[in-house]
C-alpha cells in the first residue's frame, strides 16, 4: 500500500460509487467477490483511460484481499490513484469502502473497507497494439 494512503480514509479520488443488489450474491448471501473485483475494474479502466487519453486493457490485478464483507443494500465506492506509470503503462492503487445499508449516519463517507489492490493498464490503439501514454 502506498505511504500517502491512511488505513483510516479513503484513498485517492472516488471514481464509481453503486449499490450492491441481490442479484450479485454468492450462496452464503454476501456480496460476490468476483462482482466486487468488476466494479474494481470498471473504476480503475474509467481512470485508466483518462491518463491514456483513450482506450486501455487490463493486465494484471496484484495483492487482492478481501477484508470484510459486503451485503445487500450497502453502498460500494471505489477509490484510486496513481501509483506508478510507464510509458505504455499505468499502475493504479484501486480501494473499496462501503457505507452500510442500515447506517443512520448522514454524509457520503464510507465507514469501512472492503478490499484493495493494484490493477495495471495498458494503453491501446485502435489495432489493439499497446501504445504510448501521451505525457503533460
Amino acid at each position: 500500500m502506498s505511504e500517502s494512503i491512511s488505513p483510516g480514509e479513503p484513498g485517492g479520488d472516488l471514481l464509481l460509487r453503486t449499490l450492491a443488489m441481490p442479484a450479485d450474491t454468492n450462496t452464503n448471501g454476501d456480496i460476490f467477490g468476483g462482482w466486487i473485483m468488476s466494479q474494481m475494474d470498471i473504476a480503475g479502466g474509467i481512470l485508466a483511460q483518462q491518463i491514456a487519453a483513450g482506450p486501455v486493457v487490463t493486465v494484471a490485478v496484484d495483492s487482492m484481499k478481501f477484508i470484510r464483507p459486503v451485503q445487500v443494500g450497502d453502498v460500494v465506492c471505489c477509490y484510486g490513484a496513481v501509483k506508478q506509470q510507464g510509458n505504455t503503462s499505468v499502475a493504479l492503487h484501486l480501494e473499496v469502502w462501503v457505507r452500510p445499508r442500515l447506517s443512520r449516519e448522514k454524509g457520503s463517507r464510507p465507514h469501512f473497507r472492503v478490499t484493495e489492490a493494484v490493477f495495471t493498464y495498458v494503453a491501446i490503439d485502435e489495432g489493439g497494439v499497446k501504445r504510448p501514454i501521451p505525457r503533460d
